[in-house]
């Protein structure tokens, strides 16, 4: 009788990516950067673990979207007082504050609950093509 194999922390091996986001579509690159951080590229995937790699992600300014959404996409926050709905629409998003636009678009496609918030910290975001994680020496990947 054979037996389900169960990871350990041990056989768990983290590997840094560094992806330049210069032209490209941001929902495309953020569900590579989601199943990167997740690990489910591994062969050694449990739902229940993290798994997954780190990904440094650049020029987070320079992304681009189709159709209408920079026009369109609204982000919206409330702060639970009456007349507290803001929202910002991506066009202003992304001339303020590119690197919060990457960082929903991946943290909206991982789960909710401790281990989404576990695995959002493995997700560093840099508006130009200067980073400070050389330490890690980050594996060059083309999404």
């Amino acid at each position: 009788m054979r037996k389900t194999y169960s990871v350990k922390k041990a056989d768990i091996k983290r590997q840094w990516y560094l992806i330049d986001a210069k032209d490209k579509i941001l929902g495309r690159m953020a569900s590579k950067i989601a199943v990167l951080l997740r690990g489910k590229h591994k062969p050694i995937f449990t739902p229940y673990l993290d798994t997954g790699d780190g990904v440094i992600v650049i020029n987070a300014a320079k992304i681009k979207v189709t159709g209408r959404k920079l026009k369109q996409k609204v982000y919206r926050r409330y702060s639970g007082y009456p007349g507290g709905l803001r929202e910002v629409v991506l066009e202003d998003m992304l001339k303020n504050r590119p690197t919060t636009v990457v960082k929903l678009a991946v943290q909206r496609m991982l789960p909710g609950g401790p281990l989404g918030r576990d695995l959002i910290k493995k997700l560093k975001i840099y508006v130009d093509d200067k980073h400070g994680q050389a330490a890690q020496n980050p594996v060059n990947l083309e999404v």
